[in-house]
């Protein structure tokens, strides 16, 4: 019950404006469904042979996860650690436990899975303990679980919870009445740390909500990776499948990309070979430079028209640039008691 919400559902716009009478109508529904994920929250799990760090968050849908985990990863691997990623590897047929090969499709083992294995050991698990031992067994020392934050089965020996700084936690209300996966005053009681990306009122609303509760708060900006291509002056075809699109069309807009046509999937969305060939028509019709997220670029393949469109295609990868990375550091160092 990781998501209870489904691939193809985008989420409604009224989770992000002030509590409407539709909310409201849904909070019988809502104050159910977070008894029951809070509750469940509170059940005891299994205990790994090595720490766990869960990088999670509050609400449904993205909101960063997994950027921030590959982010995570790489302070630990500074101290002396060994990391592995731990995922469920959701939109994926695999259920595990096995070491995700950076050659595998995502229709195997799932989009994210596919990106953190480009970045280290990647275990993929619907049954956590079961992962968890697994990265084990393959030398980690300690394991950043992407996702998981209100799933018990494996305990977690500290949460950092991913909140989008535009966003933040929408109208406060929980599904289906707002974006909140349980009451937000009973799910901080179980995290450790908030790290908000990107600017906004509405992450700032979290960052002190955070602070006030006694988390450890940080923030963080995405910024374009060095490797990104240069694409300043040129007419793309900007297409993606994320949960908020229109933050990467801002990121080309901001790179100096002419946006002359956009096309918009669902989170996780499985491109078919009419998708892939629709898009490269539309692209080559018009002269444009097809253009996506290194996230949906992965989901290219298997099919003549998919690989073809990944060819072709331009990605545009981008990192997270903490403001307090030496805090972060810091917080890991003591909360784990590592040399670094």
């Amino acid at each position: 019950m990781s998501s209870l919400l489904p691939i193809s559902l985008k989420a409604p716009q009224f989770w992000y404006r002030p509590r409407g009478w539709l909310a409201r109508l849904l909070s019988p529904i809502a104050r159910l469904y977070g008894g029951r994920v809070i509750a469940r929250m509170r059940r005891p799990g299994a205990r790994a042979e090595v720490p766990v760090v869960c990088v999670g968050n509050f609400t449904l849908g993205g909101a960063g996860k997994t950027p921030l985990a590959i982010e995570i990863a790489e302070i630990l691997r500074q101290t002396g650690q060994k990391p592995a990623f731990l995922t469920r590897g959701y939109g994926g047929r695999e259920k595990g436990p096995l070491v995700v090969l950076p050659e595998a499709s995502a229709e195997q083992v799932g989009d994210e899975a596919l990106l953190l294995a480009q970045k280290g050991l990647t275990v993929l698990s619907r049954d956590r303990p079961a992962g968890a031992a697994l990265a084990v067994a393959e030398g980690a020392t300690i394991i950043i679980m992407d996702d998981g934050f209100q799933n018990p089965s494996l305990d977690k020996d500290c949460s950092i919870i991913a909140v989008d700084g535009e966003t933040g936690i929408g109208n406060g209300m929980v599904f289906p009445s707002g974006p909140l996966r349980g009451p937000i005053h009973d799910q901080v009681p179980f995290a450790s740390a908030v790290v908000v990306i990107g600017p906004g009122d509405a992450g700032t609303i979290v960052h002190e909500f955070a602070r006030g509760s006694g988390l450890a708060v940080f923030r963080a900006r995405t910024t374009v990776d060095p490797s990104a291509p240069v694409l300043r002056g040129k007419r793309v075809l900007a297409f993606a499948g994320i949960g908020r699109p229109e933050k990467f069309f801002k990121t080309l807009a901001d790179m100096g990309a002419i946006i002359a046509a956009t096309e918009v999937f669902a989170d996780h969305h499985a491109f078919s070979e009419e998708d892939a060939s629709r898009i490269a028509l539309r692209a080559q019709t018009a002269k444009l430079i097809p253009v996506t997220t290194t996230k949906d670029r992965v989901r290219l393949s298997g099919g003549p028209a998919r690989i073809g469109l990944a060819s072709i295609s331009q990605t545009v990868p981008i990192r997270l640039v903490f403001e307090e990375e030496r805090d972060l550091h810091d917080f890991l160092v003591k909360r784990f008691r590592l040399g670094g």
